[in-house]
């Protein structure tokens, strides 16, 4: 008789170099969706072969529906579409981020959803059924790693990175992909 295992959540890793630039994001905020839209070219411009990039989810309070997001975002890497339905998550969410969080932070039509509705409205945009995965304890104990790693590393703001294990509070979400490339050392 087959062992029934729990679903993973797919790791949030582009690329297979020896170097290793993690990025601590938010999935709200505005500079890491700046940052997570040059992803595909800095990949593209040093090589797969040469870096792995590591989204590491980072969950900020002012965000009001921040944990939700990460969450739906987790959720959506234990699906079939693994890390691309994650990335999927994210860049839904933050194309619409003027509609998914509250004005201000702390004002407008949002404040007046449930964190079911938001998930909702996240399956919705994305065309991903996230509610069942939305709800495991996988999950969660992937959001208590993302979380526990951004406090062991000292994060505190998104996007954050950091190169091999060292912060690197040099590099930006506005600075072009060749000033990562020379942050990151591989110009």
């Amino acid at each position: 008789m087959p062992v029934a295992t729990e679903p993973r959540c797919a790791p949030l890793i582009w690329g297979r170099g020896t170097t290793v630039l993690d990025v601590f994001i938010e999935p709200t905020c505005p500079f890491s969706a700046t940052a997570f839209a040059k992803f595909p070219e800095l990949i593209a411009t040093v090589g797969e072969d040469r870096l792995s990039l590591r989204i590491n989810l980072h969950s900020q309070p002012w965000h009001l529906f921040s944990g939700v997001f990460v969450r739906a975002t987790l959720a959506a890497s234990i699906t079939a579409g693994g890390r691309d339905a994650a990335a999927r998550v994210l860049r839904e969410v933050y194309a619409r981020r003027d509609e998914l969080e509250p004005v201000g932070h702390a004002r407008g039509p949002a404040l007046d959803r449930s964190p079911r509705a938001v998930l909702a409205r996240v399956e919705e945009i994305t065309g991903l059924a996230l509610a069942e995965a939305f709800g495991q304890d996988v999950v969660t104990r992937a959001m208590t790693r993302h979380a526990r790693f951004s406090r062991q590393n000292g994060i505190h703001v998104s996007p954050t990175f950091m190169v091999d294990g060292l912060v690197n509070d040099r590099m930006g979400s506005r600075d072009e992909i060749g000033t990562w490339v020379a942050e990151i050392g591989l110009a």
